[in-house]
């Protein structure tokens, strides 16, 4: 298969987000993998890739297209537009630039991501078990027993090279992939994170041994941490080696976290055109997403009577709560934001998809500090339903206020069944008009209430009684109105069908009830 070409890549994220300068070998060359590079590091020799030129001025970049071009690499990616164009013409060497204000960890996940979704996508072994690898690598060259972890103190990979010393720390760690919190630890943590070399740590109690530990970076980012226990046996050189595997430990976490980044990617497109019927197969997306039998779509958006300053990026936010708190809930998940609306789908037969909304719904609105409303669609038998159900859900969003955040199709149905009846009749010249304009006509142009007794009576069953408590009138007041608009109006109240349609044109398109002053 063919591999990403430089062509490829501007083809998905060329324009603001990635400018090309010059491609003296042409846009037909490939690129393999994007690669963070700031400088301290030997330059890598990877043929095919993308150097990110974390640290260096566009403007004094030529060095660095020198050496790309020894190393046989693509191409380098600058941050600013003053690259010097002629010395990568003269190198050989495709000049690329990004936006001043752009992050190079969201550069790197972006380019990473475009790559990967070329069908030679990156080396199937580039995801988190090359970190066991490089764990074990760098244990043998320093002598320590290693650990890598992640921002929050969580194991991600650990060495396994026999006859290493350990202590209960880190066995305690392995087991619960969780470094035990203490105090001590929380100093340790701090002091290391705000350095930039590897940094020697004494043991935190009797029995533990002393730790070489080293900060693991990307353009300014903290992915994490790389430990090695020194039980006094260390190699000379094991800061040095612990800095370059560090640096590879970076591009290890990068990678992984594009391909979670690109796979969360297509999950959302498969669940988008399954929401919107666009999907060729629905039972090969649905087997993708890991969806199987009955499910419904369940729909959050937020209050938009709240007044959200951001509102695009609060509402990325709120996809990212809907999917946490579904991956808790059913393992892996696929969410999608359409038109600042986040759709999720709850598989089973939907006993506990309310309760989960509102949960969601409490959780959000504390965490985004911002109203948030949800409705659920109709259980559908498989995923080629998926499509009513989100219908369902884009209709029950209509009708819910303040008063009612979350609720289910069933809950709502006379509502969304008059609100679907009001577009229908609303666009249908031959189902709008009627006696209905007549009596409102009338109430205009004479200062009378035809109407609002006419719906009162309808909504107390045609009791008079019932309507005339609803006016707050005798109801001799009300027969006398309903006489009067007979005569004037030209309706007839003995005949059912009459009756029937008369009340649903108010209702619905007049949007008169008991309820309206």
């Amino acid at each position: 298969m063919n591999a990403c070409t430089l062509g490829d890549l501007l083809d998905v994220v060329g324009g603001p987000a990635l400018r090309l300068h010059t491609a003296p070998a042409g846009q037909a060359v490939p690129v393999t993998e994007a690669v963070l590079h700031d400088g301290r590091t030997p330059l890598p020799r990877q043929p095919g890739a993308l150097l990110l030129a974390v640290g260096v001025p566009a403007a004094e970049a030529g060095p660095l297209l020198r050496a790309a071009a020894e190393a046989g690499l693509t191409g380098v990616v600058v941050r600013g537009a003053d690259g010097p164009v002629a010395q990568a013409q003269a190198h050989g060497v495709a000049l690329l630039s990004v936006a001043e204000d752009a992050t190079w960890h969201h550069v790197h996940l972006l380019l990473a991501s475009a790559i990967a979704a070329q069908p030679a996508a990156m080396p199937s072994d580039s995801g988190l078990g090359d970190l066991f690898a490089l764990a074990d690598a760098i244990a043998t060259a320093t002598g320590g027993a290693t650990a890598v972890e992640d921002p929050r103190q969580r194991i991600l990979a650990y060495s396994t090279v026999p006859g290493q010393p350990v202590d209960e720390d880190r066995r305690q760690g392995i087991l619960g992939r969780q470094v035990p919190a203490s105090t001590e630890n929380t100093e340790q943590y701090r002091r290391l994170f705000a350095a930039d070399r590897p940094i020697r740590l004494p043991a935190l109690s009797d029995g533990d041994l002393p730790r070489l530990a080293m900060p693991v970076r990307a353009g300014g980012e903290t992915l994490g941490s790389v430990w090695v226990i020194d039980g006094g046996s260390l190699a000379p050189d094991a800061e040095d080696t612990l800095t370059q595997g560090a640096s590879t430990a970076a591009l290890l976490l990068l990678r992984a976290r594009a391909a979670r980044e690109l796979a969360r990617h297509r999950g959302s497109e498969l669940l988008r055109r399954l929401l919107d019927g666009s999907a060729a197969d629905a039972a090969t997306a649905a087997e993708r997403l890991g969806l199987a039998g009955p499910a419904r779509v369940a729909a959050f958006v937020l209050d938009s009577a709240a007044g959200v300053p951001d509102a695009e990026r609060t509402a990325l936010r709120l996809l990212d709560v809907v999917r946490l708190q579904c991956e808790a809930r059913y393992g892996r998940h696929a969410g999608v934001l359409v038109d600042g609306v986040v759709y999720a789908v709850l598989p089973g037969p939907g006993e506990r998809h309310k309760r989960l909304a509102e949960d969601i719904v409490a959780r959000a609105g504390q965490a985004l500090r911002v109203p948030v409303r949800a409705a659920l669609g109709e259980v559908v038998p498989d995923a080629a339903g998926l499509a009513d159900s989100r219908a369902d859900a884009d209709l029950v969003l209509r009708v819910l206020d303040a008063d009612l955040p979350v609720a289910g199709v069933d809950e709502v149905r006379p509502r969304v069944t008059l609100l679907r009846l009001t577009e229908v009749m609303g666009g249908r010249r031959q189902l709008s008009a009627g006696a209905w304009r007549r009596v409102l006509a009338y109430d205009a142009a004479h200062g009378t209430e035809y109407a609002r007794t006419l719906i009162c009576w309808f909504d107390a069953g045609c009791d008079m009684a019932g309507a005339a408590k609803l006016l707050a009138v005798h109801p001799n007041t009300c027969r006398y109105r309903l006489r009067q608009l007979q005569q004037h109006a030209g309706v007839d109240l003995d005949d059912p069908d009459e009756r029937l349609v008369l009340w649903l044109q108010l209702r619905v398109l007049g949007g008169l009830s008991s309820a309206t002053p």
